[in-house]
């Protein structure tokens, strides 16, 4: 079984109503959920730990994730609110404002003993969760169980309108890296957490203290990994037409994963040996998946039925 952990919310996404006026739809996004139904619906076996809401906008959470074949037996449910986001694009960028006080995905608990982490083989963690003390405190434990035996992925997936102490986060997204034997960060993520630095100083650093391999997105000029026995590969970005680029980042991820672990590559020592073509193969793969996601509105990954490129 593939795992992700972290938020499950409401996005309500721009649009038009009939007068052209601007207008919200409500739609189920987190980044954590996201590529937990990326990964169910191109066929892995996935579950999602996390926090969702027994309200209306929770039971869409879980009608929406069940539909999408993602198993919430692990998942905490509770009579908090769900996390709404509301986003604006501005220049071809999602922006988001959030309500996240005392939510059921902020006030997660992860209930140790309760994965049985021998049968899975891999942990998605990121985003929203690990902004806040308790949601941080709650992923390393499930972390610190979960290594022994499962790869772990991370995307720091940055909400810079949530961090009130950036030094304090620029340290626990290192922590969180540190721990990690994938990670994947978009470009605009990257600057955040490390400015200028060239993408390939960071990743040598990130390989040097265990990471196996670091990814960076970069939109319409593709992505580019290190990996640290194959080296450097790069593979460009599919030409789509644009709906919005939400969840594009975790469709990305969630492909990434399921192609690895198709390929019998996303074991931790198995991640180690890849090689340079079955990465390539990966990567591509991810990066045709987040196209064809832009292409619709809303973070809509896709079905396994849609991918028609070979693996």
């Amino acid at each position: 079984m593939l795992i992700a952990s972290g938020d499950a919310l409401i996005d309500f996404v721009p649009t038009r109503n009939t007068e052209g006026r601007e207008a919200v739809m409500p739609a189920v996004g987190g980044s954590c959920l996201n590529v937990a139904i990326g990964m169910a619906r191109l066929g892995a076996p996935t579950g999602f730990v996390g926090g969702i809401s027994t309200d209306l906008f929770g039971r869409m959470i879980e009608d929406h994730a069940t539909a999408s074949n993602v198993a919430l037996d692990l998942a905490t449910r509770s009579d908090r609110q769900t996390t709404l986001a509301f986003v604006r694009i501005v220049a071809g960028e999602s922006h988001y404002a959030f309500y996240d006080a005392e939510t059921a995905t902020r006030s997660w608990t992860y209930r140790r003993g309760s994965i049985p982490f021998d049968t899975v083989e891999a942990v998605h963690v990121g985003s929203t969760t690990l902004v806040n003390d308790q949601g941080a405190a709650e992923t390393k434990a499930l972390i610190a169980d979960a290594r022994a035996s499962s790869t772990i992925s991370f995307d720091p997936n940055c909400r810079p309108n949530l961090v009130k102490d950036k030094p304090a986060y620029l340290a626990r997204m290192a922590e969180f890296g540190a721990s990690a034997d994938l990670i994947k960060m978009s470009d605009v993520d990257f600057g955040y957490l490390f400015g200028d630095e060239p993408y390939q100083q960071r990743a040598s650093a990130l390989l040097g203290q265990g990471t196996s391999l670091v990814v960076i997105t970069r939109g319409n000029n593709g992505a580019i990994a290190w990996h640290a026995a194959t080296g450097q590969i790069e593979v460009q970005a599919p030409k789509v037409e644009v709906a919005d680029t939400i969840g594009a980042g975790d469709s990305f991820q969630a492909a990434l994963l399921f192609a690895l672990h198709k390929q019998g590559r996303l074991v931790r020592e198995r991640l180690k040996d890849i090689s340079a073509d079955e990465l390539r193969r990966a990567l591509s793969f991810a990066a045709n998946c987040a196209g064809l996601t832009c292409t619709r509105p809303g973070a809509d990954p896709p079905w396994s039925h849609e991918v028609t490129w070979s693996l």
